[in-house]
């Protein structure tokens, strides 16, 4: 104890006071945290010696960041004295301090004015400023890690809130600190020329992930990573028939892994849809399990393709954002999910304060935020607002209609709306087409490209959509194709109902 109390000294003197949380750490754990006084008084110094230094690191250091207490409040005032555009040097930085009252806190002009001395050169500052974030990193893991052993010692504890909450701290500090770094415009390029040789190797040009439906693709090129994608309807237009009959075509047609995220039916539900569409047996006819032995024969034989597809849903209800971004990164980790589905948006919870139209946006800002950092598109359904209905005519959706916040529409980078004429009693559209089976998909924003409307055939009694087939300018329903295919192995975590092989259904998932 006699060598700690002499750090404990060494410490207090240097501007570190008792009761601060660095002594409590030290105190508690018998150990100096990591920490790098030295290169915080280069910086420190640096900072206040020139001005272009500043430029490279502002990103990057926060006051947080300072082990020493007295370096917080230094870095603080230079902090104030830039966004004031103020000049910034050791009279500044004093005056700004003696302003706040906290230049005696720091250990008075003469301290600050040391601190110019320990600076050899400014060159190296990136690298130093990169170590002290490296050092505040490792103290906030340890604390965290400390809270996570003392909480998880207390019987009283709810171990799914300490889990939650130690995974929200522990992402909390990387997204704090850990960003991309800029780009070299070569290194874009090379990027870019990449993607454009990866396209024209394609078959269709095809950049993104598809979804299955041809006349779609050709105008979308596929999804795009690191999208935002709204899909918008109203209530009834088959808004999941048509994420599930995508989700199916490129989980099995396109061996992609899918991450559905289902806020509003059951993982169950969404697996008998799932049968009823691949199997073509009515859904009603599932449900009730009233199926004859050659529809058997042929449930059993279809269910083959979707028991291997590598589909993992998620039906846990009013997801958060949190919740989002922490499961879709250990999808994207453990399966390299290539695109994210969530039904719907209005459903998820932001855990931020504020009314219904902040929090949306939040929402909305977020989704767009996970889809650039894990580098996928993601499909967000959405509700249209009941101007649809009040409207005459054709009743298509517009942009305006999008429900609860304009911030929905500013984020994504595509907006489409699903349009069934034959939900409003109308038998053909503006040109004289039957609208019977036919639902429309509605290209309403693309940052990418035009914006177009893309009919598809729409089976009610099997909730699902395919292409449309036309032959001769009549429009000819034909029945999709099955296509076979080979999987990944299923989904380790229990929070997941992936659907996996050779799963045995009991009574309450298949009624037969």
């Amino acid at each position: 104890m006699e060598k700690i109390g002499d750090k404990i000294a060494q410490m207090s003197q240097r501007g570190l006071k008792k009761g601060s949380p660095n002594i409590s750490s030290l105190l508690e754990g018998g150990k100096l945290p990591p920490q790098a006084l030295d290169l915080e008084e280069a910086v420190l110094g640096a900072l206040m010696l020139q001005k272009n230094p500043l430029n490279d690191v502002i990103d990057m250091l926060k006051p947080d960041v300072f082990y020493k207490d007295s370096h917080q409040r230094i870095y603080a005032a230079i902090q104030d004295l830039f966004a004031q555009s103020e000049a910034i040097d050791i009279l500044t930085v004093t005056n700004h301090l003696r302003k706040k009252g906290e230049l005696e806190l720091v250990g008075g002009p003469f301290y600050i004015s040391q601190l110019t001395n320990r600076v050899a050169s400014s060159a190296h500052i990136e690298t130093h400023a990169r170590i002290i974030v490296e050092k505040y990193i490792l103290r906030e893991l340890i604390k965290i890690s400390s809270g996570v052993i003392k909480n998880a010692y207390d019987d009283t504890t709810d171990v799914f809130d300490l889990l939650d909450k130690a995974e929200s701290e522990l992402f909390a500090v990387a997204e704090g600190n850990i960003r991309n770094q800029n780009k070299t415009m070569s290194a874009v390029i090379k990027q870019a020329l990449d993607e454009i040789e990866k396209a024209a190797a394609h078959d269709g040009g095809m950049s993104g992930v598809p979804s299955g439906f041809t006349e779609l693709d050709k105008i979308t090129a596929g999804w795009q990573r690191s999208d935002m994608i709204v899909l918008a309807a109203r209530p009834g237009m088959g808004k999941t028939a048509f994420v599930l009959s995508m989700a199916r075509n490129i989980a099995i047609d396109h061996k992609k892994p899918v991450a559905l995220f289902s806020l509003e039916m059951s993982s169950v539900q969404l697996v008998k849809r799932l049968i009823s569409s691949e199997s073509e047996i009515e859904s009603d006819k599932l449900r009730k399990g009233n199926l004859t032995k050659e529809e058997q024969t042929k449930l059993h034989q279809r269910i083959k393709l979707l028991a291997e597809a590598p589909i993992f849903i998620d039906d846990t209800p009013a997801l958060s954002i949190f919740e989002l971004r922490a499961k879709c990164r250990r999808l994207k980790q453990q399966h390299d999910i290539q695109i994210i589905i969530i039904d719907y948006l209005q459903l998820m919870t932001s855990g931020v304060g504020g009314n219904r139209e902040q929090e949306i946006s939040n929402i909305s800002r977020s989704i767009k935020e996970i889809a650039k950092e894990l580098n996928v598109p993601i499909i967000a359904l959405s509700q249209l607002s009941r101007n649809v209905e009040q409207r005459g005519g054709n009743k298509r959706p517009q942009l305006s209609d999008l429900r609860e916040s304009g911030a929905i529409e500013q984020d994504a980078d595509q907006v489409a709306f699903i349009y069934r004429a034959e939900y409003y009693g109308l038998t053909e559209d503006e040109d004289g087409n039957p609208t019977q089976n036919v639902g429309e998909i509605i290209i309403a924003k693309n940052r990418h490209g035009s914006t177009d409307t893309v009919r598809l055939q729409f089976i009610g009694k099997y909730t699902k959509f395919s292409d449309l087939e036309t032959f001769g300018g009549d429009n000819m329903h034909m029945p999709p194709k099955v296509m076979g295919s080979k999987m990944n192995d299923d989904f380790e975590d229990d929070s997941f109902n992936s659907i996996k092989p050779n799963n045995n259904f009991n009574d309450d998932d298949v009624p037969f």
